[in-house]
């Protein structure tokens, strides 16, 4: 019998992050044959196994029992299970999921001891490989364990003839690789053009009519197989209608559900609109929103605990409430990363340079989502291989924050090997580091040939950061001047002209 690897069950599309639904109590109950002792602040383990929640906020409780049943509930589905054997299981099992919730606080107890909220990717994680022992350790009655459970049945061979189900299970395990790939494709079929419009799935011309290719929808259902069996009118008709209602064009739905296609998924009343109420609390600014959803769309998925860590941390850096509304509205991709595992290494990272982290927050958010050692220190180690000082390095972030941004090959690279055929101190660069910012074809290059044909002398920021017509005026003003100070003006004037004419 096989088991299904964690990678597996992980790449396989279902929403990324907890579903908020009205809180389930969890109290007193019992799991003799597994014992997971953790007492925190959030979650008490019992001597005797038994759990209580009675302080987890009923939300995150709500949203943890969500992620485990959609966890159970895939993993069944990857070993043969169809969709509604895998709903009936489900339905009783209510003993289970609480047993894995348990399983999940046990291993995680640090995380509840400071009341940080676990990330979806941190649920699965240790979720799976625990199914993926209780399969090797039970077989082809692991259907039975989780609807009896915490009394499962006997190992031994049963001497009643096996249930539909059980005999699936057998057989499906053993080819569960080539039943996940039977599974997918099958939902890719029912997206397909199989000769007839009448033929396909009623929300399929519909998309296309939105303006979405038939790939790309196909495409969507690899990702995620369950978008084939939503419901046009009850799912994604209204989710359509209210991003266009908000000010969405018509054009960008199709990107927003390319990006996103679990929103069509998620109840627009329980909570989408609450949740854009409680970011417009935050600051969010509420005329933004067809632009906040085109750029993230995920942002509408998350629960309201992991938003408020991440704006807790903003608070922490010395945000207010204001900048922090301004963050979210301008890159709402921050809340996607982790404060442990994403923020507070780059703050700390960010500190050790000087960098001033809540004003560059503030100027430039997308920055805390770069990879150190791929994209912060590589460019850090490119200005300083290059004689810069380190108080240098960080006066240039804190003027031009985007500088990490940019490649280090395509962009920064040959823009130093120009700049240094120019007639400008590094220091110039100190003073103005958008300078990595304009083209070097478009605006650089043509306008130092300009400045230098002239006579004149610019610096970086008088000649790059002004507007084409302002740029005219102020070559004309130096060339006059340069005429009443005595300068020989006759081959001047003769390159200003032919300048102004343009």
């Amino acid at each position: 019998m096989r088991a299904i690897s964690s990678s597996q069950v992980l790449n396989h599309g279902f929403s990324s992050t907890p579903i908020r639904r009205p809180s389930y109590g969890f109290s007193g109950i019992s799991f003799p044959r597994k014992l997971f002792v953790c007492k925190a602040n959030s979650v008490e383990f019992k001597a005797d196994g038994s759990a209580s929640f009675t302080t987890v906020p009923p939300t995150l409780l709500a949203a943890e029992k969500e992620e485990a049943k959609a966890v159970l509930t895939l993993f069944l589905r990857k070993q043969g299970l169809n969709n509604a054997a895998s709903i009936r299981t489900i339905n009783k099992a209510d003993h289970f999921i609480a047993h894995l919730i348990s399983k999940l606080h046990s291993i995680h107890k640090s995380r509840y001891l400071v009341g940080r909220e676990l990330t979806t990717l941190e649920i699965r994680s240790s979720l799976i490989p625990y199914l993926e022992s209780l399969l090797e350790e039970h077989g082809n009655i692991l259907v039975d364990v989780v609807e009896n459970f915490p009394h499962p049945p006997n190992k031994e061979t049963p001497t009643t003839p096996a249930t539909p189900t059980t005999t699936k299970m057998t057989t499906m395990t053993t080819n569960a690789p080539e039943l996940i790939n039977t599974k997918k494709l099958r939902a890719i079929a029912r997206m397909s053009n199989t000769g007839s419009k009448s033929n396909l799935p009623s929300h399929v011309p519909y998309l296309i009519d939105l303006g979405m290719d038939h790939e790309q929808i196909k495409d969507i259902t690899r990702r995620f197989p369950a978008f084939a069996y939503y419901n046009l009118d009850r799912k994604i008709r209204p989710v359509v209608d209210f991003l266009l209602e908000l000010g969405v064009l018509r054009k960008d739905i199709p990107t927003i559900l390319i990006k996103r296609p679990q929103l069509c998924g998620i109840s627009l009343s329980e909570n989408l609109i609450p949740m854009m109420a409680y970011l417009e609390e935050l600051g969010v600014d509420k005329k933004q929103w067809a632009k906040v959803i085109y750029r993230f769309p995920a942002l509408l998925t998350y629960s309201r605990h992991k938003v408020k860590v991440t704006v807790d941390f903003c608070s922490e850096l010395g945000l207010s409430s204001k900048s922090i509304g301004k963050v979210l509205t301008r890159c709402p991709h921050i809340i996607s990363y982790s404060v442990d595992d994403k923020l507070r290494p780059t703050v700390a990272y960010f500190c050790s340079l000087g960098i001033d982290v809540g004003s560059l927050l503030k100027r430039c958010p997308q920055t805390f989502g770069l990879s150190i050692e791929a994209n912060l220190k590589p460019i850090t180690e490119f200005f300083l291989e290059r004689g810069f000082t380190l108080g240098e390095v960080a006066t240039m972030v804190s003027r031009y924050g985007a500088l990490y941004t940019f490649s280090l090959v395509e962009n920064l690279l040959p823009k130093w090997e120009f700049f240094q055929t120019l007639d400008y101190p590094k220091s110039e660069l100190v003073k103005f580091p958008q300078f990595f910012g304009y083209s070097l074809e478009e605006r650089v290059k043509p306008r130092y040939k300009i400045v230098k044909d002239c006579g004149v002398k610019l610096g970086l920021n008088q000649f790059l950061s002004c507007s084409e017509k302002e740029f005219n005026k102020l070559l004309e003003k130096k060339l006059r001047r340069m005429c009443d100070d005595g300068v020989e003006c006759g081959e001047v004037s003769e390159v200003g002209s032919t300048l102004f004419e343009t």
